[in-house]
C-alpha cells in the first residue's frame, strides 16, 4: 500500500515563492519549505530534487504568474491601450513579487525559464506591439519597452527614484511617450 501524500510539488512551490518573497533568496532553504508544508525536509526530496530545482520550478511559477496577468489583456482592442495594459500589468506583478519579479528580469544566477515558456510570455507584448510597427520590428519595438520598464522598474523597487515627484505619475508619462512613439 502506497504512502499517503502529506503534500504535493505544487505545494511545495507555492510555499516557496512565499518563503522567497518574505525572506528573500538566502530564506530559500528545503528546511524553511518543509516547515511551512508541515513535512520534515527528506519528505520534499520525493518531489524535488534539490533547492537549484526548487528554484528552477519556483522561477517557472513566476513566469507562468505573469503570463496570466499578460495574457488578460489581450481583451483589449486598440493595440496602445493593450501595451498600456500590459506595462501595468507588469509592474503590478514586480510591486506584488519583487524578488520573483528579480529572478525574471536581473538576478544572476537564477534558473532560466524554459524557450517555450519566454516566447509565451512576450507574445502579448510582440503582437501588441506589431499591430503599431508592423512584423519587421516588431521584436524592437518589444524590446524597447521591455527595456525601459525594467528599468524603471528595478529603480523604483530598489527606491533610487527620490528625487521628487510622483512616481506613479512619472511611469504613466514615459509609457504613453514610448506608446506614442511606436504608435
Amino acid at each position: 500500500m502506497p504512502a499517503h501524500e502529506k503534500t504535493t510539488r505544487d505545494a511545495i512551490v507555492a510555499a516557496g515563492r512565499e518563503l522567497l518573497e518574505t525572506l528573500g533568496i538566502d530564506g530559500l532553504t528545503m528546511q524553511a519549505v518543509a516547515e511551512r508544508v508541515g513535512v520534515r525536509a527528506p519528505s520534499l526530496y520525493k518531489r524535488v530534487r534539490d533547492r537549484r530545482e526548487l528554484l528552477a520550478l519556483i522561477v517557472a511559477a513566476s513566469l507562468d504568474d505573469l503570463t496570466g496577468r499578460l495574457e488578460a489583456t489581450r481583451t483589449e482592442a486598440d493595440p496602445r491601450r493593450r501595451l498600456i495594459a500590459q506595462a501595468d500589468a507588469l509592474r503590478r506583478f514586480a510591486h506584488a513579487r519583487p524578488v520573483g519579479y528579480g529572478l525574471l528580469f536581473g538576478a544572476h544566477g537564477a534558473p532560466q525559464p524554459e524557450p517555450s515558456m519566454i516566447g509565451a510570455s512576450v507574445a502579448p507584448l510582440l503582437d501588441a506591439v506589431s499591430e503599431l510597427v508592423g512584423p519587421d520590428h516588431a521584436l524592437d519595438g518589444a524590446r524597447l519597452v521591455t527595456a525601459w520598464a525594467t528599468g524603471f522598474l528595478a529603480m523604483e523597487l530598489a527606491d533610487r527614484l527620490r528625487l521628487g515627484g510622483d512616481v506613479d505619475v512619472a511611469w504613466q508619462w514615459g509609457l504613453q511617450r514610448i506608446v506614442d512613439a511606436l504608435g
